[in-house]
Order: C-alpha cells, then structure tokens, then sequence
C-alpha cells in the first residue's frame, strides 16, 4: 500500500512541480487506498508543501505582492475564503462512495476539456476583480472537499489566453492560500482530522513528494512544458476514470449486501 501511495505522490509532486498545478488531482488516485476523510487533508498539506518548494523555487519569475490586487491572485483568493467552508461541510456531509463520484466527474471532465479544447477557444474580457472572485469562490467550494481548488482558476486562465508566467503568477499562490485556509479551518473545526495516523503519513511521504516538486521545477526551467501538457491531462482523466471504478465497484458490492441481506 505504501509503495503504491510512494508512486503515486511523486508523480503527482514531479507534474505539478513542472505545470504548477495538479498536485491533488493526480494524488486522488491515493484515495483508492486511503478514506476520503483522511486522505484529502493528506493531500491539503502535501499540495501546501509541494507550492512552497515550487514558488520558493521560481519567486524571480513570479510577480511581486505588490502586484497581487487587483489583476493578480488577490482577488481569486479573496473570493476562494468563502468557498472553502462550504466545500469542507460537503466533504464531511456527503458519504464517501458520493464523494468518489463527484470527485472522479470532475476530474475526468476537467481532463478531457483540457485535452480537447480547441486552441482558438478564448474570452475576450477585461480584468474584473468581480469575476475573479467568483471564479475563487467556485475553486474555493471544490478545493473544500477535493484538496483540488486550482481547476476553475486554470481554466479561466486558459480561457484568458494568459502567458505561462501569468498564469503560473496567479494560480500558484491562489492554490497554496486555499489550501492553508482549508487546513487552518479544519484544525479549528474538526481537530480530531490530524490524528496520529495523518502525522505519520505526512511524514512518510513529504520526503516523496519534495525532491519529485524539485525535479519538476528544474524540467520546467529547462524545457517547455508543451510536450507534457497531454500527459499532465491524461493523467487527470485517469485518476477520474480510477475514483469513478472505485465509486461504481463500491455501488455495486453494496448492492450486492444489500440482496443478501435481503434474503
């Protein structure tokens, strides 16, 4: 199991540490082996430690703080603060099978827009701090219950037509503002998360996914991320596919104790 959840990690921290993004959709794969409940805030901290090496890495290349309000992240993160309570109560409402499916729709609808979204699709619009904050607070909800809030923020990005550099400038510190934010609520809310279990699997497994970001930053710098951008999104549509077998194998053995309960 925890050579399984090894790989999977280090590929999730290589992917990201090259795209900027992405570290918890590809570590939803994890939730195969480890319950929803336990393994999001896993991947709440592990993506957190994966954006600091990455933006500690790239800070030269980022824009300065100054810069953050009102066409950079501010707004995003500003919006997202409202969100992640609500995503937080769905992940704690909904049963875990439910949780599986939501989770695997998204992802393996996020891929394939991703892959298939022809190039000259795109939004003329002018910076509107309004809209960036919704498009927060959508990331915000999604983050809550899926340690993923960066998806509505990349698509948007993309939409936008922004550069690498721009992109990047926003989305990276919007991902590690929410995931803080859900981590912090969650130690406020529901302490009982971070048991002795949760500590010793975030031990295990920083040491994967640090040197995995770092390899990713320096391929970053090296080479353009283009020929990897099918594999990134495959690997989504993957996990996607995966969480929604897993979701679907547990509906129906649970069908099937149903029918012999019945009996």
């Amino acid at each position: 199991m925890l050579v399984f959840l090894a790989i999977i990690l280090c590929f999730s921290g290589l992917m990201s540490g090259l795209s900027g993004f992405g570290f918890s959709a590809i570590g939803a794969l994890s939730l195969w082996i480890i319950p929803p409940k336990l393994g999001v805030p896993l991947l709440m901290s592990l993506s957190a430690a994966n954006q600091l090496m990455s933006l500690g890495q790239l800070k030269s290349d980022l824009r300065p703080i100054r810069e953050w309000w009102p066409t950079g992240p501010a707004p995003y993160m500003a919006g997202g603060i409202v969100g992640v309570p609500i995503g937080l109560y769905i992940l704690h409402a909904l049963p875990t099978v439910s949780l599986m499916l939501v989770f695997g729709t998204l992802l393996t609808g996020y891929a394939l827009y991703s892959i298939f979204k022809p190039e000259s699709l795109h939004v003329e619009v002018k910076d509107s701090v309004g809209i960036s904050a919704v498009v927060g607070v959508i990331g915000g909800v999604i983050g809550g219950f899926t340690a993923f809030p960066g998806a509505p923020v990349v698509v948007w990005s993309g939409l936008r037509k922004l550069s690498k550099r721009d992109s990047r400038s926003i989305v990276q510190p919007y991902i590690l503002a929410m995931q803080f934010v859900s981590i912090g609520m969650l130690a406020i809310q529901r302490p009982g998360t971070f048991s002795p279990t949760y500590w010793g699997l975030l031990a295990m497994t920083l040491p994967v996914v640090l040197p995995s970001t770092l390899l990713g930053v320096v391929i970053y710098r090296r080479i353009s991320d283009v020929n990897f951008r099918k594999v990134t999104f495959g690997m989504l549509g993957a996990s996607g596919v995966a969480l929604l077998g897993k979701a679907a194998s547990a509906l129906a053995l649970a069908g099937i104790a149903l029918k012999l309960a019945v009996r």
